[in-house]
């Protein structure tokens, strides 16, 4: 390989190593982190509780929802960074957008895709984690340390369609576009990146990591095959994968007293 035939080819790795540590890749070193402080506490790893989505001052309503803001809009700001990065090296013509499928051009499509998609690995993913939970390979997971109020609802339904957005666009519109672009083999993105969103939960426990892993291996194939490239009917399923997570656990109470009535 010439001088000139690497040197963009290493510019591209340096590319992707500076967006994954700012972003994704970045959660994934912290994650192994508190999977290791967790494995080395003496409570059992599957007596432990993990909290998703915990209100920052719950005796400031006010203050909380800017909090609440905040944490929804500057973890975007990397999906930003991975389309203006795909804007400077495509066609006008074809443009970040269009070149990952992240669009609105087959909405109809997309949404059925992204359902399809959402109620078979739903399952599973459920029956997974009750499984790693009865063998003591992950923590107790609690969706949502909110109360249930109209505003907060509101917050987790955005709170997951940011983690859709934030997670699929990077770690598949971007990584596996830019990937392509290096005429690498397919495959070791696939699996790179699968292993990056299993790490990236391993907070959760180790259920979390296998479950995220096999995930991620089934949305990149699933994104180089069924789904031509089309990155957003996995935004969708993904959306309503943490939506049904977070509102699951505060609605099954209020949904059950509304039966007993």
């Amino acid at each position: 390989m010439t001088a000139e035939a690497s040197g963009p080819r290493d510019l591209l790795r340096v590319e992707l190593a500076v967006v994954l540590l700012l972003s994704l890749g970045q959660s994934a070193v912290y994650s192994l982190l508190r999977i290791w402080e967790r494995m080395t506490r003496e409570v059992p790893l599957s007596q432990q509780t993990t909290t998703l989505n915990t209100a920052t001052t719950p005796d400031r309503p006010l203050l909380d929802a800017a909090y609440q803001v905040a944490n929804i809009l500057f973890p975007l700001m990397p999906v930003v960074l991975c389309l203006y990065l795909l804007a400077a090296v495509r066609p006008p013509e074809e443009g970040p957008f269009r070149v990952m499928g992240f669009d609105l051009r087959r909405m109809g499509s997309d949404l059925a895709k992204g359902a399809a998609i959402f109620a078979g690995i739903g399952v599973l993913g459920l029956a997974l984690y009750l499984f790693s939970l009865a063998i003591g390979i992950n923590t107790q997971i609690n969706t949502s340390g909110l109360q249930f109020t109209v505003w907060n609802v509101v917050v987790l339904v955005l709170r997951a369609v940011m983690n859709g957005v934030l997670e699929e666009v990077v770690m598949i519109g971007y990584l596996f576009t830019r990937w392509a672009q290096s005429g690498r083999p397919m495959w070791v993105v696939l699996v790179l990146s699968a292993v990056i969103r299993g790490a990236y939960h391993a907070y959760q426990g180790w259920g979390g990591f296998i479950g995220n892993l096999v995930m991620g291996l089934v949305f990149g194939w699933l994104f180089l095959t069924w789904l031509k490239r089309r990155v957003m009917p996995l935004v969708v399923t993904h959306s309503l994968l943490d939506i049904f997570a977070f509102l699951g656990a505060p609605l099954l109470p209020w949904l059950m007293s509304l039966i007993g009535r």
